[in-house]
């Protein structure tokens, strides 16, 4: 059944992950593939952010696990009538999650040069994760399992979500907007980001606290907040032709 805004409740504030509890969560694999969202029905729209962005090694499309992408397809389609889901980043290659890392590092030391690289280090997690291919500890993006996404109207404009999508702010924390002392137009922005928290969340996905566009299923991130005592998505890649051919000839 559709949610409304007025059937939202608050976001809660949760704290930001241990890292290295995440970490620690047994993974055993369940061998899903990686689908294109492309294929996805609307409401659904496909903005693969970094692609267009120029970003080194980025895709031109976003890929998930099957499972991932079936309770996306079941969020977007539980939206309200008129309101869409705009996917902006899914599985993402080690390169560029090292590029967004880096950059992010270098940012931020640039901004506050005082800073010991400790601290630079602990900043830029928040909202970059740190480059992982290892197969007991893989970035979440790299997984398949997590996914990047905002709102948007029945053309496509996005809704107004108080910053835009990967802005390193305290304004991107997703329960910045719950408080009393808001205008109307932060208000809105509240009252979006509670639909797409709840209409995410009603698909069994968790968000990462500092990110209101970040969301996970799957992967470790997802079971250090949804209690899990294993997870099934790992390091995952795409099946080329070249990997095809391969297996088809060893």
């Amino acid at each position: 059944m559709p949610l409304s805004h007025a059937a939202l409740s608050v976001i809660p504030s949760d704290p930001a992950p241990d890292w290295l509890r995440v970490n620690d969560l047994p993974i055993v694999d369940n061998g899903e593939r990686l689908l294109p969202l492309s294929l996805a029905p609307a409401p659904i729209r496909v903005f693969p952010a970094y692609s267009r962005l120029g970003i080194p090694g980025a895709l031109n499309e976003c890929f998930v696990r099957e499972g991932v992408y079936r309770a996306l397809v079941a969020a977007a389609q539980s939206l309200p009538k008129g309101t869409g889901m705009i996917v902006l980043d899914g599985w993402r290659p080690w390169r560029v999650q090292q590029y967004l890392f880096e950059t992010l590092y270098e940012a931020i030391a640039h901004r506050y040069p005082e800073l010991e690289n400790d601290e630079l280090f602990k900043r830029t997690r928040e909202f970059v994760s740190v480059p992982s291919i290892e197969q007991a500890a893989p970035s979440p993006h790299l997984t398949g399992g997590a996914v990047d996404v905002t709102l948007c109207d029945d053309i496509g404009v996005p809704l107004d979500m108080g910053t835009l999508f990967d802005e390193a702010m305290p304004a991107s924390n997703t329960a910045h907007f719950e408080r009393d002392d808001i205008d109307e137009r932060e208000r809105r922005v509240r009252d979006n980001r509670r639909l797409l928290y709840h209409t995410m969340y009603a698909q069994g996905f968790t968000n990462l606290p500092s990110e209101w566009w970040h969301f996970d299923l799957g992967d470790q991130l997802w079971g250090h907040y949804s209690g899990q005592c294993k997870v099934p998505y790992g390091p995952a890649t795409l099946d080329t032709i070249e990997n095809r051919w391969r297996r088809q000839l060893g």
